[in-house]
């Protein structure tokens, strides 16, 4: 069976949601420098640890060559990312779904490069989110998708990552919708919700983002 793997990267802390709501969903965690260290603060086992470790001091080294199975460290000068280098781990794995955890709230470069990855990823035929407190996003092709109802995270958007998005079609949603093309800049779709427990989307053409979200104030 293909693995469903989980990278954490070294976001900001506050920004990660409780990982070991994702214990029962994923069979293999991968630390990208400092994520080594979120994961095993959480009680996980890594199983990679990967990644320059440019940012943890000596001594939070020492704990992650100590408390996980696979160590790599590699020069700060380097061409890849350290989630690049995780991503290449995962693919090792045969994976089914990739997860990634503590790539959002920092540096926007560094955020703008790694919701591009998810391309990457997906052009291989693996499912991939990114996570954080706040939101799930998912890249996804042409064809017709299911998705669930999901307490953690009401609100569902739709936005474009090519030029258009040709035939969309929301089924169960609150606003929905029918054969439409939207383009780059496009609020047609945004904060949309089910009025359901499934709902379903499709389009002919294009690539297209769903990112479900809360509010970060209490509602």
């Amino acid at each position: 069976m293909a693995a469903k793997i989980g990278i954490v990267g070294n976001g900001p802390i506050e920004t990660l949601p409780d990982l070991k709501q994702y214990k029962d969903e994923v069979d293999v965690w991968i630390g990208a420098d400092r994520g080594a260290l979120y994961i095993l603060n959480h009680g996980i086992k890594a199983y990679y640890a990967v990644g320059d470790f440019d940012s943890v001091n000596e001594e939070e080294k020492l704990k992650i060559k100590a408390n996980a199975i696979a160590y790599e460290e590699y020069p700060a000068k380097k061409d890849e990312t350290d989630l690049e280098l995780a991503i290449q781990k995962a693919f090792d794995e045969n994976p089914s779904t990739i997860y990634l955890f503590g790539f959002t709230g920092g540096r926007l470069d560094h955020e703008l490069i790694n919701i591009q990855l998810l391309y990457r990823i997906r052009k291989k035929g693996i499912r991939a989110m990114l996570i954080d407190y706040l939101n799930e996003m998912e890249l996804t092709f042409p064809g017709e998708h299911s998705i669930k109802k999901d307490l953690r995270y009401r609100y569902i958007s739709f936005i474009p990552f090519s030029q258009e998005v040709e035939g969309l079609t929301l089924t169960n949603f609150y606003y929905p919708l029918q054969n439409k093309t939207i383009h780059w800049g496009s609020t047609l779709c945004i904060s949309n919700e089910l009025i359901s427990n499934s709902g379903t989307f499709f389009y002919e053409k294009g690539i297209l983002l769903v990112v479900k979200s809360r509010s970060a104030i209490p509602e």
